[in-house]
């Protein structure tokens, strides 16, 4: 695929570069495209792992693009199947997303990236949530971020729209690992065959697991999970690879995962 989202697959990992010169900004028409390569990359049975990372060396994604929206682009406008960015509110994306962060991760781009399961930057990355500064808020970052690093960082993130560099971005915990700029694709796909390599429909338990949980008491969600009232547990604990699990260890070998 050509134009703002390019894609390539090799074996079981799809990866997806935003690619709109100059910064990686997103528009309406490109959020829409995210949507549809992420929807196709979640009922793929092929595909197990997605990367998605920004072309260049400067910027990731700010995020909202300003000049579409001058042009006439609706701040509440269509952004296609999975919201804005096309992971946000995808329903049923129960395979692992890894960002790889390539530069600039701001406004709408930091809320993309906290939409994937596991962030890796380059060294030179930096973060922000500048909307205080434009007098809007950042909808979808007020709600994730609380939940994923302390209360006080989230909020003053918020409040003041400061920037932290990729090394308090990793302290605060929403980035799991660091990379030289000419490692860090490398690395990026490093992880996603290392994840490829694993149970797919595990994976499909945990992050619908999790999903659920965000919601609800711990024993909520736990009661769901042992009644198998959860359609990728209930997969999970009728299919072929469960059994080949207990099969691997008990025959001391390596198991071999179908997906089913």
């Amino acid at each position: 695929m050509t134009g703002p989202v390019r894609t390539r697959t090799v074996g079981h990992v799809l990866e997806v570069t935003l690619d709109r010169p100059k910064a990686n900004a997103v528009d309406l028409a490109t959020s829409r495209i995210l949507g549809e390569v992420f929807r196709d990359f979640r009922d793929n049975p092929d595909l197990r792992v997605a990367i998605l990372t920004g072309a260049g060396e400067k910027f990731f994604c700010p995020g909202w693009d300003l000049k579409a929206a001058a042009d006439g682009d609706a701040v509440d406008g269509d952004y296609g199947v999975g919201g804005f960015g096309g992971l946000q509110e995808l329903p049923h994306l129960n395979k692992p997303v890894i960002c790889a962060v390539n530069g600039i991760c701001c406004g709408g781009g930091l809320e993309i990236a906290l939409s994937c399961d596991i962030i890796l930057a380059v060294e030179h990355a930096s973060f922000a949530l500048p909307e205080i500064r434009s007098g809007t808020v950042a909808d979808a970052a007020s709600i994730k971020l609380p939940k994923r690093i302390p209360y006080h960082i989230a909020m003053e993130m918020l409040f003041t729209g400061r920037w932290l560099d990729a090394e308090e971005a990793h302290r605060w915990g929403f980035v799991n690992h660091i990379h030289k700029g000419d490692e860090l694709m490398a690395k990026a796909w490093e992880m996603a065959e290392l994840l490829a390599s694993g149970p797919p429909l595990v994976f499909a338990a945990i992050k619908e697991v999790v999903r659920e949980a965000e919601g609800e008491k711990f024993q909520d969600t736990m009661n769901k999970v042992t009644k198998r009232q959860l359609r990728t547990v209930d997969t999970l604990y009728g299919s072929e690879d469960n059994m080949e699990g207990f099969k691997a260890f008990s025959e001391k070998r390596d198991p071999v995962w179908k997906g089913k």
